[in-house]
């Protein structure tokens, strides 16, 4: 088998405040997708509601690549925003915005989505980041996604950036999985002992017109159909740049280990769903902060010492990909927190000072406008000597 490419590219989508009254937008203004299309040339799309808008860095070799097409396509759709008065978040809920105030884009396919899903799709004010890694060969891309399936508990623990819903924190690091588990074909994806095995299900779901294609099947991880990646979908979308690099690190580093035990006859061990499930509710609901089941121990393991063991378990793969510094940056989110956890304390420490639950909610929305753009400024162009 050849070995993978391993190539990488990061989707994100974003959220779009009225620089005014930080609440979400209903209408998108109508030159300014058009306006994000001609600057970025393929790069950007509409979301389904009209608040939100989608972007995708190009096919990468290195992280280094990633970030710098990132940071680009934050500060690009930025200065559009601008032009109108708006701003861009990066996080997986609004803290106050409300469904019934939002309107969907009209395209065929969103239109479909809001007949065929009704309410549950218009509860839908998340956003995500979704990271492909090309694994060129089908049979490996569904081997690897039953393994891979063991850290995507610890994956959304380390991007967890939706506490709050409709202005209250709802006590869960990341409300958005909460919203987006009412979807149908969604969740932890069944296991498959090969790629025809997998397509056979999904031809069923075609041939009976439950769906058009496998774009409609939603799991956590999935095998794109428009790639050929092994795209991870669990994720919050992170409001620092620096904790999306490092999440893209973990996942590309996860698979190309999995792939060095293939090449030995090894492999990861596969546990059930029933398992996996309660690691993945304890990230959902607690984040980084209590922990996760150690399944071979039968005991929890605090997730600064998951970290460790992840670190030297792929610390060869980051040396491979010369992403060690974007890998090592786990051990800050778990010191610094996630974006749910600036969330919080911003919105706590604005109470305290004895401001009205509404302006504190205001002053989250400013923390997160502020974090979205931290680190993408353009790298400096070394001075040229005059000599």
């Amino acid at each position: 088998m050849k070995e993978p490419t391993f190539s990488i590219g990061i989707e994100e989508e974003y959220m779009l405040v009225d620089r005014a009254t930080r609440n979400l937008i209903s209408h998108a203004p109508e030159s300014m997708l058009p306006e994000c299309e001609a600057l970025l040339q393929g790069q950007v799309a509409p979301e389904f509601l009209q608040c939100q808008i989608e972007v995708g860095t190009r096919v990468c070799d290195t992280l280094g690549e990633a970030r710098d097409d990132l940071a680009y396509l934050r500060r690009s759709v930025t200065s559009v925003a601008n032009r109108y008065d708006l701003a861009l978040v990066a996080a997986s809920t609004h803290p106050f915005g409300r469904p019934s105030q939002l309107e969907h884009t009209h395209k065929a396919r969103y239109d479909q989505l809001a007949n065929d899903l009704q309410e549950v799709v218009r509860q839908l004010v998340i956003s995500g980041m979704h990271i492909h890694v090309g694994i060129e060969d089908d049979d490996l891309r569904i081997d690897l996604m039953g393994q891979t399936t063991y850290i995507l508990p610890h994956i959304l623990a380390l991007t967890t950036s939706s506490p709050f819903w409709r202005g209250r924190n709802t006590g869960l690091m990341s409300y958005r999985v909460s919203l987006w588990d009412g979807m149908p074909r969604t969740g932890l994806p069944e296991y498959f002992d090969s790629y025809g095995e997998y397509q056979r299900h999904i031809d069923v779901l075609v041939r009976a017109g439950v769906i058009e294609d496998a774009t409609k099947i939603w799991w956590d991880i999935r095998p794109s159909s428009r790639y050929p990646t092994l795209e991870m979908r669990i994720s919050d979308v992170c409001t620092r740049l620096d904790d999306a690099l490092c999440v893209a690190a973990f996942y590309r580093c996860w698979l190309r280990m999995l792939y060095r035990l293939r090449r030995t006859n090894q492999r990861w061990r596969r546990y059930t769903l029933f398992l996996i499930k309660e690691n993945r509710w304890r990230a959902h609901r607690y984040g980084i902060d209590e922990g996760l089941l150690d399944f071979g121990r039968g005991a929890m393991t605090p997730f600064a010492d998951l970290v460790e063991e992840i670190l030297e378990l792929l610390q060869e793969d980051a040396a491979y990909f010369g992403c060690e510094q974007e890998l090592n940056h786990m051990r800050t989110i778990v010191r610094e927190g996630t974006s749910a956890h600036r969330q919080v304390r911003a919105y706590e420490q604005a109470l305290a000072e004895g401001m009205e639950p509404e302006e504190a909610m205001r002053q989250v929305v400013d923390l997160l406008i502020e974090e979205t753009l931290l680190g993408t400024e353009p790298p400096r162009q070394p001075i040229r000597s005059s000599a």
